[in-house]
């Protein structure tokens, strides 16, 4: 394959998959450690933790973006692996759910630079608009074998360790990641065309709010948060509680969550070659609606089962795949090249404000209310968002990601090839 022919992406790929990896068992160690911690209180400490994630998130996502053309980017990238290696390693010394907040906010504090600093390399190693969209395929294939794998490693583990040398896994993973991105080539980010750090960060959040298909993203966002808050913050209590499951059950589950999406991101690429990018995603956020409804019907009505659980939790992994895998592709035709580390950490933060609103819901609501009246909730904000999204973003918007309708396109020029070409590539 050409794209896996250029060396510095070829380690910077590497270096992805082995930080995800180490990402995914954290997840699920992080899901025991809450239980071990707080028991039947377990999603109240996730919800809380994971709404630190997001409130870190939110915030210095779009600051990262501002100050990183200030910065040489492989010294940066590198310095925050070693600090998320590090800080995961002091996770199995926790003693008290508050170890557990402190610990979170410093770990998600150096993804939320993390994150969109990485994504923005990628178009600067990459230069050819082809190998960029496969690049993105790429990308989304290691998230999604990341979701489906680490769950299932986690199980094997956990037959024969206790959870919290998973976060021992988690701390050699980003530390390879973070000598994988030494060894690679990284140039410095190309001048952003604003010169004060607010304007930067500013910056991307206002194009989301002038383009129509940017709009109808940020309420994809909300349907993709409270269906995956569901699978996320609640999958261990309902496990251990609901269905009686172990440990490994509860990595099983997720699993389960995980193949959805993996089978979904290895058909989506030819898909979106014929379909709009448009009808992909709102198809996904029709998917994720059902999803939830259904799980509603399943606690509500009392008939919990491994089956049921576990073709619920696939429909929903694949309902995600089909909203997030073409995200990268709309953002990419929607601004200009020197936009696109702002556009990378806005939709970054956008798409974390609305975890931030779904996790406490799913973890604080469901422990007092119980997870009928949480789910029950969440499947109303699914709902609600499917409808804003398909009211906001345009039904003749080019190929999905073309920029006939968008009020910003005429002064962004395309960020590389002609519009024509983007549009076909949508």
């Amino acid at each position: 394959m050409r794209l896996f022919a250029i060396r510095d992406y070829r380690r910077l790929f590497s270096a992805q998959v082995i930080a995800l990896f180490g990402t995914g068992l954290t997840t699920v160690a992080l899901g025991l450690l809450a239980y071990d911690l707080a028991g039947p209180n377990a999603g109240l400490v996730l919800g809380t933790a994971l709404t630190i994630k997001m409130v870190m998130y939110v915030v210095i996502a779009p600051l990262a973006a501002a100050y990183v053309d200030r910065l040489p980017r492989r010294t940066l990238l590198v310095l925050l692996d070693v600090v998320r290696g590090s800080v995961v390693l002091a996770l199995p010394l926790v003693t008290e759910v508050w170890h557990i907040y402190v610990l979170i906010g410093l770990l998600q504090a150096a993804s939320a630079a993390f994150t969109p600093t990485f994504q923005a390399v990628i178009p600067d190693i990459v230069t050819d608009e082809s190998d960029y969209t496969r690049a993105l395929s790429a990308s989304q294939v290691a998230s999604t074998m990341e979701s489906l794998l680490s769950p299932v490693l986690a199980a094997v583990a956990l037959t024969f360790m206790s959870f919290d040398r998973l976060f021992l896994g988690t701390s050699a993973g980003f530390l390879l990641s973070g000598l994988l991105v030494l060894w690679t080539r990284i140039p410095d980010a190309h001048p952003s065309a604003h010169t004060k750090a607010w304007d930067k960060a500013a910056a991307g959040i206002r194009t989301f709010f002038r383009t129509p298909r940017l709009r109808g993203l940020m309420a994809l966002n909300l349907v993709v948060a409270a269906a995956g808050s569901i699978v996320v913050v609640n999958t261990v209590n309902y496990v251990r509680d609901e269905l009686g499951g172990s440990q490994s059950g509860v990595a099983w589950m997720l699993a389960a969550s995980g193949t959805g999406t993996l089978l979904a991101a290895l058909v989506l690429p030819r898909v979106l070659d014929r379909i709009a990018a448009r009808t992909v995603m709102t198809t996904g956020a029709g998917v994720l609606v059902g999803g939830t409804a259904a799980a509603v019907t399943l606690i509500a009505t009392g008939l919990t089962s491994w089956a049921g659980t576990a073709i619920i939790w696939t429909v929903i992994g694949i309902g995600m795949a089909l909203i997030i895998t073409p995200t990268g592709k709309v953002l990419r035709a929607s601004v200009s090249r020197n936009a696109i580390p702002e556009a990378f950490a806005a939709q970054f933060s956008l798409s974390h404000l609305a975890w931030l609103i779904t996790y406490p819901i799913a973890g604080w609501l469901g422990t007092s209310a119980g997870f009928t009246v949480a789910w029950s909730v969440l499947a109303v904000l699914a709902a609600a968002g499917a409808s804003v999204a398909l009211a906001l973003w345009p039904r003749h918007d080019g190929r999905g990601t073309g920029t006939t309708t968008s009020p910003v396109a005429p002064t962004l020029p395309a960020p590389r090839g002609d519009r024509s070409t983007l549009s076909k590539a949508a």
